[in-house]
């Protein structure tokens, strides 16, 4: 297949990248500092301009785009009471309207039985501290990728939705008690399985 694959040289990104060679797909990387191609998800123009060249590539690979793989999305993290109006909307902006844009503006753009994977997160169902923006944003994604799927098929979309990553405890792990890590490779499967399988409107939860 040929994949467009969001946020490639991050953590995560690097993981899925991977695992999708691996099984002989064609990637292309985007990134806004790395990558193939360098865009910014969270602007709508650039994703336009980031699907034309990708579909350029594609093409020059012999097929179209196939699917659509995200693995970033930034969102502010404070307590409520030192939020702002402001940085809620960039938590949307820089998690939610960046993949929706990536689904409205790519279903043109993706072959007909292709799919999108998006990223959502634990902070959907097990909340912490100072997590709030991202709790909302995880919640917007997932909502979104059930009510896509019943409008877009036959193509497909679903969010891959990770707890804490084995990798990171160390980092991260105070901010995360007694939420069990997942190693990155069975995130990455988690992709794996939603880019090659026949779901739609799923959340995955890798465990």
């Amino acid at each position: 297949m040929n994949i467009l694959l969001i946020g490639a040289t991050g953590t995560l990104g690097t993981a899925v990248r991977s695992a999708l060679a691996e099984r002989g797909h064609q990637l292309f990387t985007v990134g806004r500092t790395g990558g193939d191609l360098r865009y910014d998800i969270a602007d709508p123009e650039q994703v336009t301009a980031l699907y034309e060249a990708a579909d350029a590539a594609a093409r020059a690979a012999g097929g179209p785009l196939d699917a659509v793989v995200s693995t970033a999305g930034d969102v502010p993290y404070k307590p409520v009471a030192r939020m702002t109006a402001a940085d809620y909307t960039a938590a949307f902006q820089g998690k939610v309207l960046s993949q929706l844009e990536l689904v409205r503006q790519g279903v043109p753009r993706v072959a007909e039985r292709g799919s999108f994977t998006l990223i959502s997160g634990v902070l959907t169902r097990e909340p912490i501290l100072s997590g709030s923006a991202a709790s909302m944003a995880n919640g917007a994604v997932e909502a979104f990728v059930r009510a896509a799927a019943i409008e877009i098929a036959p193509q497909r979309v679903n969010a891959v939705s990770p707890t804490l990553f084995t990798e990171s405890v160390p980092d991260y792990g105070d901010f995360f008690p007694g939420v069990r890590p997942v190693d990155l490779a069975d995130v990455a499967q988690a992709y794996v399985r939603s880019v090659e399988g026949g779901h739609t409107g799923r959340i995955y939860e890798p465990a």
